[in-house]
């Protein structure tokens, strides 16, 4: 396992704890994501999987026109996938797996998160498009429910933090999500599970 994130003192803390390789990856620079597929190929030799989990949240109603995070998701929750698929599609030998994490917001819109959900839309769209360009790559979307996170931290609109604070209390645990995208990596070759939704058992 090889993992990438920002913020580099918890991600050394992570991998250290569970034994796995790492590099400091922005999802939005294209340089950053082919230097970090670059040293995973150097440790390990190969990539097998790779799993887009990067994502940010700054819901906010649409005449509140916050543009720059708006511009931020379309960075990250969009082109961070892209970006992580052009650095990997050209490692993968005889198969691979792309695993995306969207959310149910792929599914649904609701006020404050037009333009979140259209980004999550965005990554169910390119996961659809690939599975069926790539016959010899598998390609799943995980689209979790509301889930223990940090996404609520980046909400700057009081009123959309004040309605996120009261419906994460039925929040997931992250490892439900884990889970998933274990079951889904796990299955025999000729199987590509194309979509898993978790969210909790009350949340409508």
């Amino acid at each position: 396992m090889f993992l990438g994130a920002r913020r580099e003192d918890r991600l050394a803390a992570l991998a250290s704890e569970i034994g796995a390789g790492y590099a400091p990856l922005d999802v939005t620079s294209r340089e950053s994501f082919q230097s970090f597929v670059d040293a995973a190929v150097e440790r390990y030799g190969r990539v097998d999987v790779l799993v887009n989990n990067a994502g940010v949240m700054p819901l906010s109603l649409m005449d509140s026109l916050k543009v720059d995070e708006w511009d931020r998701m379309v960075d990250v929750n969009i082109k961070g996938v892209l970006y992580g698929i052009a650095a990997v599609l050209p490692r993968f030998s005889g198969g691979g797996h792309v695993v995306n994490v969207a959310s149910i917001g792929a599914h649904m819109v609701m006020p404050t998160a037009a333009v979140y959900c259209a980004t999550k839309y965005a990554v169910w769209a390119i996961s659809e498009g690939l599975r069926q360009e790539r016959d010899d790559v598998r390609v799943t979307v995980i689209s979790p429910g509301v889930t223990e996170s940090e996404l609520a931290d980046t909400i700057t609109e009081d009123f959309a933090a004040e309605l996120m604070e009261d419906f994460r209390k039925i929040a997931l645990p992250a490892s439900a999500i884990g889970d998933a995208i274990a079951y889904a990596i796990s299955q025999p070759s000729e199987v590509d599970v194309n979509e898993i939704v978790v969210r909790p058992v009350n949340q409508r």
